[in-house]
């Protein structure tokens, strides 16, 4: 055995990362459900799904004979063909599309001769493989919103059941003033809400009839006829009459709102690692056997699941803008941009995909501390109230002689060790105006509030209003 057959794959095998999540690196960049949709038997199945629906739109408008039909059809099977065999003449035909058309025929061919003139009748290659994609993407764009839903359905219990759970805000990543952990919650399913309204009506891909050209023209008359059966017919979701060969708004819109999608999830990764660090300690990823260990030191519990979405959320911009990079194509076919799509738009879904189940792993086994959020508030003996009774003495001695006063008072708690509370109780001019009882109230960090209610009731009422087109099954 030579060095090269050591290190070989073995024929048929993904060598990559995040090609398969039966190799090295398992689920940790594909999940199993993703990879099934996207896979090449899967995209062999969608470009046979419109050679079907072609022929029998075609039929219906006495383009092709209608026995044609059914020969065609029987023949429209991922599982007859040899995807190798396709993948390697497609590497010098340019697209896996014109190999496939020629098996297709050949094999109509075997049972009548007829039926195989009529294959692929008027149509081109883009329209096969876009309209292939666009029947997988509906596939993948269900389990999206279908997890996406699972994600909201968490965060709303977890908003609702925190809204009374006081935490302390970090801006800069330092301590700023108390805010409910519920709010926090509500503020994370917010954008998850407003992107399943999003991909609702932008998420979907369009199959696509237009011929050699964008114009059907070797349909004659009946062109139109055929584009409007070929869209009843074809299975796939947003469906449009106008060929959009070298228009690709529509596909830069799905990957950008993945691209959004999956920059949250990151967000909500980051919060959640940054409060489960040692020292902070309010938050906690689900526990499981063998999860978040270290190869050199037993004590760790690593945040594996944020690790992979951040990971994820990392990957995005670049996938995303590879798909802009792409829109500007030439005259009627893309040379080269059209062609960058194909892999970017698989790696979009599938790294998108993998993100979202993680982050509904995260949430729905989130480990909330409350006692640790309140240990923190009190980490800074009372610093994080001084705003909140700046504001209360401001009423009768003006803001600007309040905010100082408080300005002194917080270097002489941080220069003593001492808490606020204590140190302005013994203050002549806070006395006058604040009692025990008073000073007591401002320093309950439960009742510094403000809006966040009713921030809260709002985000909640839209994922109400939402949850109605959420899947019933998340």
């Amino acid at each position: 055995m030579t060095r090269d057959d050591r290190i070989r794959p073995p024929h048929g095998a993904r060598n990559t990362m995040t090609g398969s999540p039966a190799g090295l690196f398992g689920e940790l960049f594909v999940d199993s459900e993703m990879a099934a949709l996207v896979d090449d038997r899967a995209t062999l199945q969608g470009m046979l799904d419109f050679e079907a629906a072609l022929a029998r739109a075609e039929a219906e408008v006495g383009v092709i004979p209608q026995q044609a039909v059914a020969v065609i059809a029987a023949q429209c099977d991922a599982a007859l063909y040899d995807i190798a065999a396709i993948g390697k003449a497609a590497t010098l035909a340019g697209n896996p599309a014109i190999p496939l058309v020629k098996a297709l025929t050949a094999r109509v061919a075997a049972i009548d001769a007829e039926s195989a003139k009529w294959v692929h009748f008027g149509a081109t290659s883009q329209d096969v493989i876009d309209s292939g994609a666009a029947q997988q993407q509906r596939a993948v764009g269900d389990v999206l919103l279908e997890r996406a839903s699972r994600l909201a359905h968490a965060l709303a219990a977890l908003a609702k059941a925190h809204r009374h759970t006081p935490m302390i805000g970090r801006t800069f990543l330092q301590q700023a003033v108390p805010i409910p952990f519920g709010l926090k919650a509500a503020q994370w399913l917010d954008t998850v809400v407003a992107w399943h309204d999003d991909f609702m009506l932008y998420g979907q891909s369009s199959h696509q009839l237009g011929g050699a050209a964008g114009t059907l023209a070797s349909l004659g008359d009946r062109a139109p006829a055929v584009q409007e059966a070929f869209s009843r017919i074809m299975p796939s979701i947003g469906a449009v009459m106008t060929p959009s060969h070298t228009a690709r708004a529509r596909q830069v819109r799905i990957a950008a709102e993945l691209g959004i999608l999956t920059g949250h999830l990151g967000k909500i990764a980051l919060d959640v690692a940054l409060m489960a660090q040692t020292e902070i300690a309010e938050l906690a990823e689900p526990e499981a056997p063998g999860k978040g260990g270290s190869s050199a030191m037993p004590h760790k519990r690593n945040p594996v699941l944020c690790t992979l979405i951040l990971a994820a959320a990392k990957r995005m911009p670049g996938l995303v803008a590879t798909m802009l990079a792409a829109m500007p194509q030439e005259h009627e076919r893309g040379l080269g941009g059209w062609h960058a799509e194909w892999p970017t738009m698989r790696d979009l879904h599938l790294t998108a995909g993998s993100a979202l189940s993680q982050t509904v792993a995260l949430i729905e086994g989130l480990q909330v501390f409350p006692d640790a959020m309140r240990r923190n508030l009190d980490l800074t003996n009372g610093l994080v109230m001084a705003e909140r009774v700046s504001l209360a003495l401001a009423d009768s001695l003006g803001r600007g002689p309040a905010h100082h006063l408080l300005e002194e008072a917080s270097r002489t708690c941080v220069a003593s060790g001492r808490h606020l509370r204590d140190l302005l109780a013994e203050d002549a001019t806070v006395s006058a105006h604040l009692s025990t009882a008073d000073l007591d109230a401002l320093f309950d960090p439960a009742t510094y509030r403000g809006a966040s209610d009713a921030i809260i009731d709002r985000i909640l009422a839209a994922y109400e209003a939402e949850r109605e087109f959420m899947s019933p099954h998340a």
